[in-house]
């Protein structure tokens, strides 16, 4: 957590895939700033451990389940929630929630493809249109969408999660222009390689892949946290529209 924390006036929060990993770590850096938070996960269990954590701690949480890849009725029925849970507003919305398969492009199953598609890009343009409207009519608020330095890099074996990425790029880019005369700031907050739960077991090539980067090291959940917690703030009040990168120069120095 920072000492001397951007000063902020957002009073709520969806975070979504935030019981575990990134998403987390941005709930949790949100609730130390006085936001009341709206945790999403798939897993109730999970879920419900990191909301009752935040308020242990002092903050203001409340635990939201649903399958971001089930259907738009669902991803609308947690826009509903939220806005229920956080007291009929949304200030914040963090579009974190992805997945991300690999492997040979002729590997990849219609069913693989689906699930990604709907959750990397479905997902956030449903919150999107769900949220925004309110958010103009209380006079503004944020949009953060989390996207990945492979989005302006080629990856081998790796070709559809990195242009979900790129198409969140271009959708703050639109939406920025779209809603920025109404008050609302978009920004693309975008991780480097990450050290999270979800590739522990993958260390080692987390390792090698960040030992040539100007960081020399994996990306950890709080320093996104921390970006977005800045993005969010009066700080950056005149920051939309773009990406900002918390990877460690990796997109700026290594190709693949």
């Amino acid at each position: 957590m920072t000492d001397a924390p951007a000063s902020t006036t957002t009073r709520t929060a969806l975070v979504t895939g935030a019981s575990s990993g990134i998403g987390e770590a941005i709930a949790r850096e949100l609730a130390t700033a006085g936001v009341f938070v709206a945790v999403h996960g798939r897993n109730a269990e999970r879920t419900s451990a990191v909301a009752a954590s935040i308020e242990e701690q002092g903050g203001r949480a409340a635990p939201l389940v649903a399958d971001l890849s089930a259907g738009p009725a669902e991803v609308r029925a947690l826009a509903t929630a939220a806005t229920e849970q956080l007291g009929g507003h949304v200030d914040v919305l963090v579009n974190n929630a992805g997945v991300y398969p690999g492997g040979p492009t002729e590997s990849l199953s219609d069913d693989t493809v689906d699930a990604l598609l709907a959750t990397n890009i479905r997902a956030p343009h449903v919150l999107v249109a769900a949220l925004a409207p309110s958010m103009v009519e209380h006079g503004g608020g944020h949009i953060v969408n989390i996207g990945s330095w492979m989005a302006r890099v080629g990856v081998p074996f790796m070709a559809l999660y990195p242009a979900t990425k790129a198409a969140v790029e271009q959708l703050t880019r639109a939406w920025a222009a779209e809603y920025g005369h109404r008050g609302i700031r978009v920004v693309t907050v975008a991780p480097g390689a990450t050290a999270t739960p979800g590739n522990a077991e993958s260390a080692d090539v987390l390792a090698a892949m960040t030992e040539g980067t100007p960081a020399g090291r994996p990306v950890q959940p709080e320093d996104i946290a921390r970006a977005v917690r800045w993005v969010v703030s009066d700080e950056a009040a005149f920051v939309t529209g773009g990406t900002i990168d918390v990877d460690g120069g990796i997109a700026s120095t290594r190709m693949r």
